[in-house]
């Protein structure tokens, strides 16, 4: 049983920090919703009352936060956690941002005997809630085989993409190319619809032809197409339309950075966009489909 400190219990933070109690371990959480916190107290976990005391005597700190300057603030800013950690804990951010803040963080945290990886998930709500997660890890073999100790317990893959900062880079790439996948599977399926064929039937055509992919078989963005998606339930989340456009806003970020060619990735940034500006950014991003759809 490991002592575990958890900050940011959100849609994703609140399952994995339930997960960790589960588990067995002792788990200590803070976030500013006395709501949250009181959800992961019903289950075990201990509430404190300041985010400094998620540190005492902890093995590991993880933190599920919305963006990096939430990461840069709690770990590095004013009285920021660097001054009350302990040189044995490992500092887990599970969050997803830029792989830069990530990079600022870990050398700040190691320049004073802290160890840290960046740990960015896919797999969504319902992964977390089911302990499913993908877990992208950035950071040295050490504290990847250090994170491995817990990371199975909130999910199923692990994967080690390099050093500090890799973890986001890889998270980021996934989520551009599945952002272009939905949106192309989401205009052949309307293609198909406009000229009168059946879209499941369109669908099971394309699953075993050369179109066959994720969006496609397993979160199929046409209404009832597929039971117990997204889409055949409201577009309710989900992985809403706001945080892909912020993922594929860090994709582009991150294209700048290196000269890298995404074209693909701009335009379904910009197709993401749009969605926002009609209203539709808590809807699950695979409503793309009705911007072709809804004529």
């Amino acid at each position: 049983m490991a002592k575990i400190g958890f900050i940011g219990l959100g849609n994703m933070g609140g399952p994995m920090a339930i997960n960790l109690v589960k588990a067995g371990h002792e788990v200590r959480v803070f976030d500013l919703s006395p709501d949250a916190i009181a959800t992961l107290v019903e289950v075990g976990a201990t509430a404190v009352n300041a985010v400094e005391e998620v540190c005492d005597n902890a093995d590991f700190v993880v933190s599920m936060l919305p963006a990096g300057k939430h990461v840069k603030a709690i770990y590095t800013g004013e009285n920021g956690l660097i001054n009350h950690l302990d040189k044995n804990t490992l500092v887990i951010d599970c969050s997803t941002i830029d792989a830069e803040s990530a990079q600022y963080v870990g050398k700040a945290l190691g320049e004073a005997g802290i160890k840290f990886v960046d740990a960015p998930v896919s797999g969504g709500v319902a992964g977390a809630a089911a302990g499913t997660l993908t877990f992208i890890v950035g950071g040295s073999t050490a504290c990847f085989e250090l994170a491995n100790i817990i990371l199975p317990n909130m999910g199923k893959n692990i994967y080690h993409a390099g050093d500090i900062g890799a973890g986001q880079v890889a998270k980021i790439c996934n989520n551009m190319l599945l952002s272009i996948l939905m949106a192309g599977t989401s205009e052949a399926l309307q293609m198909g619809i406009d000229h009168g064929l059946d879209p499941k039937v369109l669908s099971e055509i394309m699953l075993n032809s050369s179109g066959r992919n994720w969006t496609l078989e397993l979160y199929n963005p046409c209404p009832d197409v597929l039971e117990n998606v997204p889409s055949s339930n409201g577009y309710k989340p989900g992985f809403m339309v706001d945080l892909m456009a912020k993922d594929l806003g860090l994709a582009q970020q991150a294209a700048q950075q290196t000269n890298s060619a995404t074209p693909m990735g701009a335009l379904a940034k910009n197709l993401y966009n749009l969605m926002q500006n009609q209203g539709k950014g808590a809807e699950d991003f695979s409503a793309i489909f009705k911007l072709y759809s809804e004529k």
